[in-house]
């Protein structure tokens, strides 16, 4: 599709503003394409601007922006003061800066290497494992029937069985992937207004809930065995926070994992504080190959209440496989149901029946084996193609699970002006500034091994951003 898209918009040079497209017969027989993907080529181009589809009569191409429509276009800056007019009485403001976010989600052009992705790459993705499982979900009885809000129980079982301890399946509530179910967390456990204790640095999703629900990001600096304990007591002393929010195995973006010792330490602060930990267990289907025992969720040694805990199917399968779990114990875990509920009703009971039926496959642990080894070898690449070509670069860890790397950039690297040369080179990294709350220590960024095709790929974009490091770097 992407293919058919370039070549329809290298080409309406040919046609007048409000001349008529070929129809889409015409681009299906002259370039031997699908009608679908005609149709989706055009919808592109729409959705760019460049083309205006009317049904019944095709497509056109559009009249170039401020030719003759002057007339037709409304007045919105009455919206600027309509948005800022109650920023003067709000604790926290809520405009929600979503450029980390849309850093990962953006599709990059074609030949640029994304180091930049969040998610699997496309070969290593369990297509046909998937494209199975929802074939035999639509044969299911009653799956287009409304399912329980709070999921199907035997999904539930499956996540309770997986996060361990005294978890039960009736604790356990199944969400829209995990950036709905850290919304539900926040939106349940804090008010508008509140602090909230953050990793620093962490994932800019999650900087982009807090402060798009009203909170106060509050940073709490980790090392590579995760969270400092002494640093989070002294940040509930201070702030009086009653959430602290973490991700104990493979955090994003360091790769840390919370240290044997200190996971009863940060349990321990929270309970005294009279706060939640919300527990973000979102790689923990990504371990790689030599990563040995994993420690066990959070929540499984939690026997007060003290964990909200979140995990999710998407990251192992696919960003449109968006099944997800919370789990919690005690009143909360009704409040939490209620939020769920009033925002989204429910999860589609097709795309549960889905998910049961690709975790009950005997491709499901098949797929997680050939994805530890890939991502291991995937790692290891790239590790030694930024050791060999860019020593200058700091890599103070390399994680055994998760998808990326993070790197420290040599003292007074304009990180931005680092990804836009990265970016002229074809190669898309992620700056390290959206992922810290406040000033951050150092300059960083975060490149991803898991968006690639392979080592090959891995090796190519090392070089692309060698060019990039000899444009900026002094």
């Amino acid at each position: 599709m992407n293919e058919l898209t370039q070549k329809l918009r290298g080409e309406l040079d040919r046609y007048s503003p409000g001349g008529k497209l070929p129809s889409s017969r015409a681009l299906v027989e002259r370039f031997r394409v699908s009608p679908v993907t005609v149709s989706r080529a055009l919808a592109q181009l729409a959705a760019e601007g460049l083309v205006v589809t009317r049904p019944g009569a095709g497509a056109f191409r559009a009249q170039p922006q401020g030719a003759g429509v002057a007339a037709a276009v409304g007045d919105t800056s009455w919206q600027e003061v309509t948005l800022s007019a109650d920023a003067a009485t709000e604790v926290v403001p809520r405009s929600v800066d979503a450029s980390g976010v849309l850093a990962t989600l953006a599709v990059p052009s074609p030949g640029v290497v994304e180091f930049s992705g969040g998610y699997l790459h496309a070969s290593l993705q369990p297509e046909r494992a998937m494209a199975a499982a929802l074939a035999r979900a639509g044969r299911r009885p009653g799956v287009w029937d409304r399912p329980p809000a709070e999921g199907l129980p035997e999904l539930r079982e499956w996540f309770a069985r997986g996060i361990g301890g005294a978890i039960t399946a009736a604790e356990v509530l199944i969400t829209a992937g995990g950036q709905s179910a850290l919304t539900t967390a926040l939106r349940a456990l804090a008010p508008p207004g509140a602090p909230v204790l953050l990793e620093s640095p962490t994932y800019p999703g999650l900087l982009a809930i807090a402060r798009a629900a009203g909170l106060r990001p509050v940073p709490v600096p980790v090392d590579t065995d995760g969270v400092r304990p002494d640093l989070l007591a002294a940040a509930f002393r201070a702030t009086g926070a009653r959430v602290f929010v973490c991700q104990p195995l493979f955090q994003n973006p360091t790769g840390a994992v919370l240290s044997a010792e200190r996971r009863p330490e940060v349990l321990r602060i929270a309970h005294e504080a009279g706060a939640f930990v919300v527990e973000d267990d979102f790689v923990r289907r990504l371990v790689h190959e030599d990563a040995g025992p994993l420690p066990r969720p959070l929540a499984s040694d939690d026997r007060d209440g003290v964990v909200v805990h979140v995990c999710s199917l998407t990251k192992a399968t696919s960003p449109n496989f968006r099944v997800s779990a919370l789990a919690a114990r005690g009143p909360v875990l009704e409040r939490l149901r209620a939020i769920q509920v009033v925002d989204h009703f429910f999860v589609p009971r097709p795309l549960q029946e889905a998910a049961l039926e690709l975790v009950g496959s005997p491709a499901w642990p098949r797929h997680l084996r050939t994805v530890a080894v890939e991502l291991r070898d995937r790692r290891d690449a790239m590790a030694a193609a930024l050791r060999l070509r860019l020593p200058e670069l700091a890599l103070p860890h390399v994680p055994v699970g998760g998808y990326h790397l993070w790197l420290r950039l040599p003292d007074g690297t304009d990180e931005t002006a680092l990804a836009a040369a990265a970016s002229r080179a074809g190669v898309a990294v992620a700056p390290g500034r959206p992922y810290f709350a406040a000033e951050p220590p150092a300059g960083h960024l975060r490149v991803s091994f898991a968006a690639l095709a392979g080592p090959g790929e891995i090796t190519e974009g090392v070089r692309r951003l060698r060019v990039a490091c000899d444009e900026v770097l002094v």
